[in-house]
């Protein structure tokens, strides 16, 4: 028999419009599957359940007393928020036990959206220290496991928002994406995850654009409920200083995920910008699979030279190590961060504001390069990870081992966040362990119309969210 937990957010959102199902039920349902779950899994930092149960009773209260056309998208419906991102009188740790007791003051402008979408917040997940990592293991709470093999990592830096939608504690989740930090979670638990566009998605008030490489976005099991979420996230608020390419009036996102995209011309290619990485045998059967899958359905696929050489590795790790110092401490603080966090600091205060400077102008000197190879196309083909779902405990040594063995495991996904093109990770094939591994599709500036329905169509033809983990069915 199907359970609230086997819907989708769009269903969730009929039933409850229908009066078929109350946002009290729903909500007591999920909160109930994180009691039982959330010790394994690691989904979660902060379980907001008091605060959760209120506004289920609220959004109840509207459904019996407006008529359905009066009701906001997402009522009734949870979004876990991702615990670098501020959700207002919520704990916000950012993954680190310097700001352990800290409390959020504002929502996130997104999170303004979603409240007035008519979400149910139950809670903050976890997230690695600051999201530097591509894992999601810290000091402040259990790591975020994958619910496929629960000795595998969730991924990072979203793998809290990640595990709780592929084990079934919410049927949506929102993430973040600095370096990969949505696709990369979204291809180690098997579902869908979307960078959106740079801009499309406001990080005010608190979250500097600096040079626009990270930004919120879904993490979803189905390609609609992804674009019902950027619906509602997509917003901008003054000051911000990149905004993306509007839809046409009168479109959603959701109108083109229902829309058959025709026929694309889509690059591909699979060789990763750091020198001397391996791509995984199961990672490159899932990317050959996925290249036959989108010539059967009438696509024109193309073989590219890679756009990105090993040249942006090192401006990268410049830049990556700069966004460590953009997060202010408390004085005496610094000796209880994380190792990786440390020495990434060491590296920005040891670095000249010229070879940063340079470091950026490299950067968008190669992206100016490199767009004019992609943008004939309209969607590029790559694997979002070089390996499957690794071990928990995997990435620890001293901090530049970790870092190569971070670049060794997600290769691709940085490239997308320097071009600020949007990026979705695509669960199309499972290994011979029935481990996940996903694809990566990225776009134009602005293209997540043909992002979202071409991933509707790839998921029409080879349905993947009735796949579930083990978990799922406890």
């Amino acid at each position: 028999m199907s359970q609230i937990h086997d819907l989708t957010a769009t269903e969730l959102v009929e039933r409850v419009r229908r009066r078929e199902l109350s946002p009290v039920e729903i909500t007591d349902h999920f909160l109930d599957r994180i009691a039982r779950h959330d010790r394994t899994l690691g989904a979660f930092i902060t379980v907001t359940e008091e605060s959760a149960r209120e506004q289920a009773r609220k959004a109840e209260n509207r459904v019996l007393g407006d008529t359905p056309g009066e009701l906001p998208p997402l009522l009734g419906v949870p979004v876990p928020i991702k615990d670098l991102d501020p959700l207002a009188g919520v704990r916000h740790t950012a993954g680190s036990v310097i700001h352990a007791d800290r409390v959020a003051e504002v929502d996130a402008a997104f999170v303004t959206a979603l409240r007035e979408a008519g979400a149910v917040f139950p809670g903050k997940t976890n997230t690695p220290e600051f999201g530097s990592p591509c894992y999601t293991e810290n000091d402040i709470a259990p790591p975020a496991r994958g619910p496929w093999n629960l000795d595998r990592s969730a991924g990072g830096s979203s793998g809290g928002s990640a595990t709780a939608v592929a084990g079934g504690l919410a049927p949506v989740a929102q993430g973040s994406d600095g370096g990969g930090s949505i696709r990369i979670p979204a291809s180690a638990c098997g579902i869908y995850g979307l960078k959106p566009t740079r801009g499309r998605i406001s990080g005010a008030p608190l979250t500097p654009d600096l040079l626009g490489l990270a930004t919120a976005g879904p993490l979803t099991r189905s390609v609609s409920d992804a674009a019902l979420l950027l619906d509602v996230m997509a917003v901008n608020r003054a000051g911000d200083y990149f905004t993306a390419p509007p839809l046409g009036a009168g479109e959603t996102f959701r109108d083109h995920a229902r829309r058959d995209p025709g026929r694309l011309r889509v690059a591909r290619f699979a060789t990763p910008p750091p020198t001397g990485v391996e791509v995984h045998p199961e990672v490159a059967a899932g990317y050959e699979a996925a290249t036959e899958l989108l010539v059967r359905l009438g696509h024109d696929v193309e073989e590219i030279t890679p756009p990105f050489d090993a040249s942006i590795v090192e401006d990268f790790r410049t830049i990556w190590a700069a966004m460590a110092i953009a997060t202010p401490l408390p004085g005496g603080s610094e000796p209880r961060l994380r190792p990786i966090n440390r020495w990434l600091r060491e590296q920005a205060t040891g670095t000249t504001l010229e070879r940063y400077m340079r470091a950026t102008i490299r950067l968008q000197q190669r992206v100016r390069e490199a767009l004019p190879a992609m943008l004939d196309y309209d969607a590029v083909l790559t694997p979002t990870l070089a390996q499957p779902p690794v071990p928990v405990g995997h990435f620890e040594a001293e901090p530049e081992e970790e870092l190569r063995r971070m670049e060794r495991f997600t290769p691709f996904t940085s490239m997308f966040n320097i071009t600020g093109q949007p990026s979705v990770s695509v669960p199309l094939h499972w290994s011979d362990e029935g481990l996940p591994v996903g694809v990566m599709l990225s776009g134009r500036m602005g293209g997540e119309p043909t992002l979202l329905s071409l991933s509707a169509q790839l998921e029409a033809a080879h349905p993947w969210t009735h796949r579930t983990p083990p978990i799922w069915h406890r």
